[in-house]
């Protein structure tokens, strides 16, 4: 903006200095500074929307896109039984290495992160699940599957998991961190559901070849808009996060990024609370993944209920999912995590035990509603889970939560194993989703008492008075 020479009121009008041209464009100019702009340089300026909700909305597609790997798996199975003729114990192999990389990988790519960038980690990740899936669409032994499917596309899309999510609102928000937590965590639920049924149609139609290659385009097409938009930290564009008070320096990028994640492991396996997490979250996939994604269907089909019709129920429980997510991430901003965490656990245990005197060939309206109930909850403990991971491993605690999300793996693995070995054993699932709500009980009281002293640093930087606009 052209600057003015002041005037004194009592100089006379001859004593004016001239004034020089002033264009319409100064102001504006000034005003619209690039976020970039370093604070205090020449024409410093802030955009009126913050730019963590433009790494937020990258973050969230790129999650959407790996929740599409992650619901493929399953489609693939009877395709590739008639194209090839092989056993759907060979294709599990795959498909177990890809599920296990994809819990192990978390927290290695939350090191990765810190030390070379979360843009270019979550880049590379889109780059090995296209090229994956487009080899995998050449190949012709059960070994390049378990190598294309299995290991390439089970690191990508585990390094686009919930630690993903968790390092962005760590680095990027204090002020409604639980709410976009929220957001970002049900991206990947709404990723599998909207991209399922398309991917199931494409290869009832075409084949699964062209299934492989809509979602290796969809990763690829991403790539530029991911360039664009993610960045590493807000301290690369000068700004403070999103709600914070203090401007934050970017910590140097931390060499080693395997030993650090073993190193932060065993650190955290010294504390109470890890123990806690990692126990609570494990019965979090036991009664989740474990039972309702693995047996929901042939405990249906027990009853005699079409599996059209139990795979339409858990349908609805995905979208249900959404807005239990994102509601859980909002009360995550404003109630206690532990007893937010152990609310969802009781309401869990209580529906899944009533689960068995609901079950009919035909669903009425009880088993809808409990459908639409346990979607609420499915995936409402992420929130408050890694809120209290951040509370207290402060800025580990994306490493932290991967860690504890192995845990989420390991339960529903092994809840997976263990309720057909209790189907065959008692010829009923029955046993199954009672010792579900007993965990579910247990898990509560687990959460009631996480406690510990809370981690210091700049990740408990304070907050700026409420904005509600957004605007910064």
């Amino acid at each position: 903006m052209t600057h003015r020479t002041a005037r004194s009121p009592e100089a006379p009008e001859s004593a004016k200095a001239p004034e020089a041209p002033r264009t319409p464009e100064a102001p504006k100019a000034a005003e619209t500074a690039p976020a970039d702009t370093p604070p205090g340089s020449p024409g410093a300026g802030r955009p009126r929307v913050h730019r963590a909700w433009w790494v937020a909305l990258a973050a969230a597609l790129t999650i959407v896109v790996a929740g599409a790997f992650t619901t493929l798996s399953g489609v693939l199975v009877t395709p590739l039984h008639g194209a090839f003729g092989w056993s759907r114990a060979t294709i599990g192999v795959a498909v177990s290495v890809n599920m296990v990389l994809y819990g192990l990988t978390a927290p290695f790519a939350a090191a990765l992160m810190d030390r070379f960038g979360i843009r270019r980690t979550a880049l590379a990740a889109l780059a090995v699940v296209a090229t994956g899936a487009l080899l995998t669409t050449v190949m012709t032994a059960p070994w390049q599957f378990t190598l294309f499917w299995g290991l390439l596309v089970g690191l990508g899309s585990g390094a686009m998991a919930m630690t993903f999510a968790a390092t962005v609102t760590q680095r990027w928000f204090v002020r409604g961190r639980g709410l976009v937590t929220g957001i970002l965590t049900a991206a990947g639920v709404f990723g599998q559901f909207v991209f399922l049924p398309v991917l199931s149609w494409l290869t009832e139609r075409h084949g699964w070849r062209p299934a492989l290659v809509s979602v290796a385009l969809a990763a690829l097409v991403l790539l530029p808009l991911v360039r664009l938009l993610l960045r590493d930290h807000p301290a690369d564009g000068g700004l403070k996060p999103y709600g914070g008070a203090e401007f934050v320096p970017r910590p140097a990028p931390a060499p080693g990024a395997a030993r650090r994640t073993v190193r932060v492991l065993l650190d955290t396996a010294r504390t109470g609370p890890f123990w806690l997490l990692a126990g609570v979250f494990a019965v979090c996939g036991a009664s989740t993944n474990g039972i309702m994604w693995s047996h929901f269907t042939p405990a249906a089909h027990d009853h005699g209920m079409a599996a059209t019709t139990a795979s339409s129920l858990l349908a609805l429980i995905g979208i249900c999912n959404v807005a239990g997510t994102i509601g859980s991430g909002w009360l995550t901003d404003r109630y206690d995590p532990r007893r937010l965490l152990a609310g969802c656990f009781v309401l869990r245990g209580i529906s899944l035990v009533l689960l068995p005197m609901l079950m009919a060939a035909t669903p009425g309206p009880p088993l809808v509603v409990f459908a639409v109930f346990f979607g609420l909850l499915d995936v409402a403990t992420v929130p408050p889970v890694i809120a209290l991971c951040r509370e207290f491993y402060g800025a580990d605690s994306a490493i932290v939560f991967g860690w504890v999300n192995a845990a989420h793996q390991l339960g529903a693995g092994l809840m997976a194993g263990l309720g057909g070995v209790i189907r065959d054993a008692f010829g009923t699932y029955d046993p199954v989703w009672v010792a579900s709500g007993a965990l579910c009980a247990m898990a509560a009281l687990l959460a009631l008492v996480i406690r510990g002293r809370p981690a210091a640093g700049p990740e408990n930087y304070a907050e700026e008075p409420c904005n509600p606009s957004g605007v910064t």
